[in-house]
């Protein structure tokens, strides 16, 4: 019998609240960077899908464990495969470019790069660095850019201590609705 779409939800948000209690060189935990994130997508007014998007785009992290110095194992596509059995792609692509929208915002816009974190400083070298024409012009070409580069952007503002979000059980309805959709 297949899990239900309340259910996922249930196993997703248990696996977040038991795994997502460790950093990945940040001064926050995977799980309060996941919150943040997709608190910063629910305050912009975005739908289910957007919101589920912030709130699992670092899901690669959790499932292959930290990242090192000598490379993150591509946790956007980790996260973006995973979860493309139960999401549509209005969930899934916006999670697989993530990377691709830093590396993006930083060959477009002088100032991003200055205002990253240190871990997103060093982890844009180990994740490609400045693209290639080609693969700007293949990152403009997709449907997905614009929701890649909002995501982008929470990510960057999702790495605050302390900062008050809400509790991952607000986001079950939200997961729910796009697991359905799925």
């Amino acid at each position: 019998m297949e899990a239900s779409a309340p259910q996922r939800a249930d196993l997703l948000i248990d696996y977040f609240t038991t795994h997502g209690g460790e950093h990945y060189e940040e001064e926050v935990t995977q799980l309060e960077h996941a919150l943040q994130t997709a608190t910063l997508a629910r305050t912009a007014g975005s739908d289910s899908d957007v919101v589920c998007g912030a709130l699992l785009h670092d899901l690669g992290h959790l499932l292959v464990g930290q990242q090192t110095a000598a490379g993150d194992f591509y946790h956007e596509e980790v996260a973006a495969e995973y979860l493309q059995s139960f999401f549509g792609r209005d969930v899934t692509e916006p999670i697989r470019l993530h990377v691709p929208a830093k590396r993006y915002l930083c060959m477009t816009d002088p100032a991003y790069f200055d205002g990253m974190s240190d871990a997103s400083k060093k982890s844009f070298l180990v994740q490609g660095g400045n693209m290639s024409a080609e693969e700007l012009a293949q990152l403009e070409a997709s449907p997905y850019l614009e929701a890649a580069l909002r995501l982008r952007r929470w990510d960057d503002g999702g790495k605050v201590c302390g900062l008050k979000t809400l509790a991952i059980d607000d986001f079950r309805a939200d997961l729910v609705k796009s697991l359905q959709k799925g």
